[in-house]
């Protein structure tokens, strides 16, 4: 734990999690994990973003509309926040949402020289979010020397995968290069395991599926309690069709796209991760408009049957590959608040023994399956920032499981 910071009863932990024109913040007492604060900054990169904050109970306490260029920008407009609110703020420690750390970086781990020079080394692994995440520890580590700084990943809650779900068929080269199945959102995943695991007996026992359905969706599998199978592989551009990101592809289809078109292996991840996906389809990628847009829309009808039928895919297949299916799980900013995806994507799903209440979910009630659907549906809403909070004090007491990987590695302040 860093010296020179002297942790007192009313000290807080900042966190921060990077989107890639977005960038949430929360503040968390130390002590009793409870949030003090909530904060969004939306719309960075466009001509007017817009940043509001919520109190404990959930009162919006500020808002400012102002020209945020990039993620800069939005880390200097928290920070003079931070010195405005100095006196009910004193941060502590600041946890960090990663999305990729590769295949030696899963487990939460302090921040230090040797970690950003690996992450740094990792960008072409996530050249849509690393940079915005490295920006961000440098800028608060510049402001923030003395405070302590953790890096979590989104990958940790998949690492545990078997083989046969983890590895790619595919010479033992790339296995050695750190080519594999990563998966991501494991934050959100992890909050609902621990919710789970709160409110039912012996959920280990369970099979269950975890649908995050938002701009980024994927789906993973657990069985006995751990992270089985999941729909995103070495980058969150896999899986699901999402609003700007294609989804699986067939690996013919990327190289007709390089072959045809006179494009750099750059062109074509910017065209896969910010062209593709319903965007493409319906021409944009926001959910709620695309359901505006209505029935007489034919781009938007194509986008959302394809959405529904891949989630309906993904779902059989997640099952196949668990044996079977106890409870299915929507969160996430779709599947949180659609009650027309859910029920789109639970329709003529009768064969699996999984049948959605229509009245239920229209009230968005927490479990909205059928008397007679042997699979539980339910609704949850997700906390990534409250993981990572979590996981930066249990780094901090020393009370984080350990991996090998990090055991002999020091902790260097940076300045």
């Amino acid at each position: 734990m860093e010296k020179n910071v002297k942790l007192n009863n009313e000290q807080f932990i900042l966190v921060l999690n990077s989107g890639s024109s977005s960038l949430k913040f929360a503040v968390y007492h130390y002590k009793s994990m409870h949030r003090q604060w909530f904060g969004v900054i939306t719309g960075i990169g466009k001509p007017l973003g817009n940043m509001t904050i919520s109190d404990s109970h959930q009162h919006e306490a500020s808002r400012r509309m102002r020209h945020y260029r990039n993620i800069e920008d939005a880390s200097t407009e928290i920070i003079l926040w931070l010195k405005e609110n100095k006196k009910n703020c004193q941060i502590y420690a600041i946890g960090y949402r990663i999305v990729q750390g590769g295949a030696n970086h899963m487990v939460p781990e302090i921040v230090t020289e040797k970690l950003l020079a690996d992450l740094n080394a990792l960008i072409f692994l996530a050249p849509n979010h690393l940079p915005n995440e490295l920006s961000l520890i440098n800028t608060f580590l510049l402001k923030f020397p003395s405070l302590n700084h953790v890096a979590c990943f989104d990958t940790n809650f998949h690492r545990e995968m078997p083989d046969e779900n983890k590895f790619y068929p595919l010479p033992v080269k790339y296995k050695k290069q750190g080519l594999r199945r990563y998966g991501f959102h494991g934050m959100s995943y992890e909050y609902i395991m621990q919710k789970l695991n709160e409110q039912y007996a012996f959920i280990d026992q369970k099979k269950i599926i975890i649908a995050h359905l938002g701009n980024g969706s994927s789906m993973a599998a657990i069985s006995s309690g751990k992270g089985f199978d999941t729909t995103m592989g070495i980058s969150p551009m896999g899986g699901l069709v999402m609003a700007t990101r294609c989804g699986d592809l067939d690996p013919g289809a990327i190289l007709f796209m390089l072959k045809q078109n006179d494009i750099t292996a750059e062109e074509l991840d910017v065209e896969l991760s910010e062209e593709s996906g319903m965007k493409a389809i319906a021409g944009t990628g926001d959910m709620q408009e695309i359901l505006n847009m209505g029935d007489d829309d034919k781009r938007a009808v194509a986008a959302i049957t394809l959405y529904c039928c891949q989630a309906k895919k993904f779902i059989a297949a997640l099952a196949a590959s668990m044996g079977g299916l106890d409870m299915l799980i929507f969160t996430g900013g779709i599947g949180q608040n659609s009650p027309e995806i859910r029920e789109r994507i639970c329709a003529d799903m009768d064969f699996m023994a999984l049948k959605i209440d229509r009245c239920l979910n229209l009230r968005t009630e927490k479990i909205v399956s059928c008397q007679s659907s042997r699979v539980c549906i339910r609704v949850m809403k997700t906390d990534e920032e409250f993981m990572i909070a979590l996981h930066t004090k249990r780094i901090l007491e020393g009370g984080e499981e350990k991996d090998s990987t990090f055991s002999t590695q020091s902790e260097v302040e940076i300045t």
